[in-house]
């Protein structure tokens, strides 16, 4: 049972868990990542590619010894002997809890963040106030092969299920409806004006919605690089989703991924894109949820570090 105590440090109001409890939440995320990580770490040692997980550490850049540290989030001072891991950290102050040595995510580095954690917060909400898509069938990966020959091909090392050819023709045949700019500048130039909208970045928080694979796969990118502030719960729990939607994401591509035992999805025909859709409607669920959690720790995050600034100054 949880003993948590409200203090004030002098640097903003927090919660003081029992060193039992967080130091028992910290061992249990490192074991969790360590073991969603085993394979990968395996094969990065062996230097062996992975054409579906490398992507969450090379498009998303949170190495995994970042993602095995816990953080509590702003707003909880850890005390303990444990404590010792973050004490140099840039991120943390030192401060002192009925006597006892603890440590807490500095009001500085918040501050330094709330742009930050007010365009992730605008971006949520616009996105969650939006009725989802489902009709895209994850065509941002054809979009990207598009009229290329095999040295155009990101994943070059792995065969197009259809061929150039057959790729190409499946794509002609579709409606592209991508809505996230971050796969769409990724499009080949003959793709690109076939999409439905041209995107730029200037317009994400007016075209991203919620039935978007990567929309919801960035729920990890936020949280991370809103990282120490968000706790690594949440973190941990956003990547698990984006690891689930990655492998949809490429399962529905142009790319034959039987050797590393994936079956397709064959969007190429209406089975296929009604699988498509199952599968995706599940994942906005679960994407919806995970970004209503993430928005209510942005909106409390703003509002706290508004109030901060105004009546300190800082």
């Amino acid at each position: 049972m949880s003993t948590d105590t409200a203090v004030d440090t002098g640097t903003h109001a927090t919660t003081v868990p029992a060193e039992s409890d967080w130091t028992d939440r910290r061992d249990r995320h490192r074991t969790a990542v360590d073991e969603l990580l085993a394979g990968h770490l395996r094969r990065r040692a062996a230097r062996q590619p992975h054409p579906v997980h490398d992507f969450l550490f090379t498009y998303y850049n949170h190495r995994p010894n970042q993602l095995r540290r816990w953080h509590p989030g702003f707003g909880v001072v850890l005390v303990g002997d444990d404590t010792r891991d973050y004490r140099d950290h840039p991120a943390y102050t030192r401060v002192v809890v009925d006597g006892k040595p603890g440590v807490t995510v500095s009001r500085r580095a918040a501050l330094d963040r709330l742009g930050t954690v007010e365009f992730v917060r605008d971006l949520l909400a616009a996105t969650a106030s939006r009725p989802p898509q489902l009709g895209c069938f994850g065509l941002h990966e054809w979009a990207m092969v598009y009229r290329t020959d095999d040295d155009g091909v990101r994943h070059n090392a792995v065969p197009l299920r259809l061929g150039h050819a057959g790729t190409d023709a499946v794509l002609e045949s579709l409606q592209l409806r991508c809505s996230h700019y971050d796969a769409f500048r990724f499009f080949t130039p003959d793709a690109t004006p076939r999409n439905s909208d041209i995107l730029t970045r200037q317009t994400q928080i007016a075209r991203e919605q919620p039935g978007c694979l990567h929309a919801g796969m960035d729920l990890y990118k936020w949280c991370y690089k809103l990282s120490p502030l968000i706790d690594s719960d949440l973190l941990l729990e956003c990547f698990r989703h984006a690891r689930a939607a990655r492998e949809l994401d490429m399962r529905a591509s142009p790319y034959d991924l039987s050797d590393y035992g994936y079956s397709p999805i064959t969007i190429e025909t209406a089975a296929g894109r009604a699988q498509y859709v199952r599968e995706q409607s599940a994942l906005t669920t679960r994407a919806a949820a995970l970004r209503q959690e993430l928005l209510n720790r942005c909106t409390a995050l703003a509002a706290c570090l508004t109030d901060t600034r105004r009546t300190t100054g800082g």
